[in-house]
């Protein structure tokens, strides 16, 4: 589509396809950053629009998981913690994985839920899964100044909790985890214009990817015969040195840091050739 203005008669504004499945646009993203502000604003404020708590619930909901954790692994399992305080432990756990598992479901969906508003107007159907990040961006930033109340509470208790310079990785841990959940959600998503049952499966899968993942317990407690397969988990390295980080567990060997990374970028990228491939002619499908 071409928008011509009348006075000049010059275009001044060509709408096409993609030129690339690797194409991200982030020139054009950047234009539309103010639609992206209302999908980050809607998808925030629409959560929890018409509730007592309101946006609480983005910390009642981690803190009473955290509690049922507290007493179903830690109290009754009795599953180690590395000498770390279980309610910490699965604290730290349980807003990393809070906020990975909210963009990748959210994202996982993104051409079915939004196939009405895609049909009758233009813009860069990647705007939709980018505010998901930011909205639940978020809700992780109230969940971890809880975390961080807690934790200097504990240490105001006096228990040793080494807190190290990793702490300034958090950024990057969060950056990896956001792009990990688009590629995936977007490869999902792109898959499911064709199977809708798919959109089912995703919950069912989180859980049990949870279970795969480092939440609940440490690498170190894990027995040998499965610690490869754990330890292949491209969350794994970054869920565990973000508690080596803040709360002084074992250290993070950085050959598997660095094979995450790799595993996300390849991931990411996967996730875009999909997703640029779909939008083309999703309509025709959905």
């Amino acid at each position: 589509m071409k928008l011509k203005t009348e006075n000049t008669g010059h275009w001044t504004r060509v709408i096409k396809t993609n030129g690339g499945n690797l194409e991200l646009r982030f020139g054009e993203l950047f234009r539309y950053r103010d639609l992206v502000f209302l999908f980050v604003k809607r998808d925030f404020v629409a959560k929890y629009k018409q509730t007592i708590l309101g946006p609480a619930w983005h910390f009642i909901q981690p803190l009473f998981i955290t509690i049922i954790y507290t007493i179903v692994f830690g109290k009754i399992a009795r599953i180690p913690t590395e000498n770390i305080p279980p309610f910490l432990f699965y604290m730290s756990g349980t807003i990393l994985w809070t906020y990975f598992s909210a963009v990748l479901t959210s994202t996982s969906s993104t051409f079915v839920d939004n196939a009405p508003m895609f049909g009758k107007v233009y813009f860069p159907r990647l705007a939709v899964p980018i505010a998901k990040i930011f909205s639940n961006i978020i809700a992780f930033i109230i969940q971890f100044f809880f975390f961080i109340c807690f934790l200097f509470l504990y240490k105001s208790k006096g228990i040793g909790l080494e807190i190290n310079l990793w702490v300034l990785a958090t950024p990057v841990l969060l950056l990896m985890l956001a792009a990990l959940a688009l590629g995936l959600g977007a490869i999902i998503s792109s898959m499911t214009t064709r199977y809708r049952d798919l959109i089912v499966l995703v919950g069912f899968g989180m859980q049990l990817f949870m279970y795969a993942s480092p939440i609940i317990y440490p690498v170190s407690a894990v027995p040998e015969t499965y610690k490869t397969w754990i330890l292949h988990n491209p969350v794994t390295p970054i869920v565990e040195l973000f508690r080596h980080a803040f709360l002084g567990t074992s250290p993070v060997d950085m050959k598997l840091l660095g094979y995450s990374f790799c595993i996300t970028v390849l991931i990411f990228f996967t996730g875009i050739i999909f997703f640029n491939r779909v939008e083309r002619n999703f309509m025709d499908t959905i």
